[in-house]
């Protein structure tokens, strides 16, 4: 077997070495600390094959009789042998080769939060700031080592990953209809109103027109027709797909067309009924979503409430939020094309288009105080460690 030693002054240099001489898939077998440096012991990833093929061969071998017996028949050839669960075992080597390359990951990162202040600032500020630990380590792991701008260089980053619709697709602009759909008490009636609002001043009340599916919740519809009144525009309110697509087709000479819908928790069974509707009748939405909630929160409403259809989102409730840390990193990481920004309750005023600048700047805006959920810069370091060697899930490309 052609096992490799790689000695090197950091872990993160032994991997460059391995990478460089057995390529990017080669297997971690052990790592140790040694004078001078780090000892990684690693192997080629042609040669898992030919281990695998030699430790399946003598399996079945060991399994299968070896000579005839008085009543045995004689033996079968090769080819025939019973089949030896051979992907159970690759299933081992590979469950051995992703942990111990998160070790080997957690050890390179221990050596830069030891040696780079820059790097630990940074990962601080991230967690601190609300972003995920996920995309923190991401960051850290892919931050020049000569960088002394650690906030300077994520805005960067942020700012090349963060899409922001184009003047040319703004849907007030361009005209068309439009779901704004989201978990209850995300602003979905007030935004609609907001939006109208724009659309009433550029192209008059009689080429605006608001739908509501909402006939749960008490009120919904009574207060978009007090929304409509204000702003002379006609309200309708529908039911089902076959009412959607009526209702829609009678008002094919307005320029805008909004559709507020029902305010439900991201897992409640109607989101899914809901998408049905609008998906049959070729409507596409945007997906509201509150700042001020947890990224655990947020993370799960896009999982549920995201689709092809969505083409969008428009992050409300700023002035809510104590952090905007969450709400870009859900963002980055789905690739949402955000198209408004909303921060309080009064129509028109409190709808923006997307200010990165603003957006960055409270995101990393220090904390007036401290919480029961700021991190300790004492007990950052241990923390940070236990956060976590992967950063698996991170399925898209990065401008880095």
């Amino acid at each position: 077997m052609n096992v490799r030693k790689f000695i090197a002054p950091t872990a993160r240099q032994a991997l460059k070495d391995i990478r460089n001489e057995l390529g990017d898939q080669a297997v971690i077998l052990s790592n140790r600390n040694v004078e001078g440096g780090v000892e990684i012991i690693a192997l080629a990833n042609e040669e898992i094959t030919r281990v695998t093929d030699s430790v399946v061969r003598e399996k079945a071998q060991s399994t299968w009789p070896r000579e005839k017996t008085a009543h045995s028949s004689p033996i079968a050839p090769e080819a025939s042998m019973p089949a030896v669960p051979e992907s159970l075992i690759l299933g081992e080597i590979k469950a051995m080769h992703s942990l111990l390359q998160q070790q080997i990951a957690a050890l390179s990162r221990k050596e830069v939060l030891q040696h780079n202040q820059h790097a630990t600032a940074l990962l601080y500020r991230m967690l601190n700031a609300g972003f995920s630990a996920q995309l923190a380590r991401l960051f850290m792991d892919k931050m020049p080592a000569e960088n002394t701008q650690g906030e300077s260089w994520v805005n960067q980053v942020l700012k090349r990953n963060l899409r922001v619709v184009d003047e040319a697709d703004d849907i007030v602009g361009n005209g068309g209809v439009y779901a704004l759909i989201g978990p209850t008490g995300v602003g979905k009636t007030t935004t609609t109103a907001k939006l109208a609002a724009r659309a009433v001043v550029r192209y008059g009340a009689d080429k605006v027109a608001l739908l509501t599916t909402d006939s749960y919740r008490i009120g919904a519809y009574e207060q978009l027709k007090i929304y409509g009144k204000i702003l002379g525009v006609a309200v309708h309110a529908v039911k089902g797909t076959e009412d959607l697509r009526l209702t829609i087709s009678s008002l094919r000479d307005k320029h805008l067309v909004l559709i507020d819908t029902v305010g439900m928790g991201q897992r409640d069974e109607r989101v899914g009924g809901q998408s049905e509707m609008f998906d049959a009748a070729c409507v596409p939405r945007l997906l509201l979503l509150n700042a001020a909630s947890s990224g655990d929160t947020m993370e799960d409403v896009v999982r549920m409430y995201h689709s092809d259809k969505v083409i969008g989102c428009i992050p409300t409730k700023l002035d809510e939020a104590v952090s905007l840390g969450a709400l870009l990193d859900v963002v980055v990481r789905h690739r949402l094309v955000m198209h408004y920004m909303t921060n309080g309750q009064a129509v028109p005023e409190d709808i923006h288009p997307v200010n990165l600048d603003y957006l960055l700047h409270r995101a990393f805006k220090p904390m007036e105080r401290k919480t029961p959920f700021t991190l300790d810069e004492m007990e950052f370091p241990d923390v940070a460690l236990l956060a976590g060697a992967g950063i698996s899930g991170m399925n898209a490309s990065y401008a880095l």
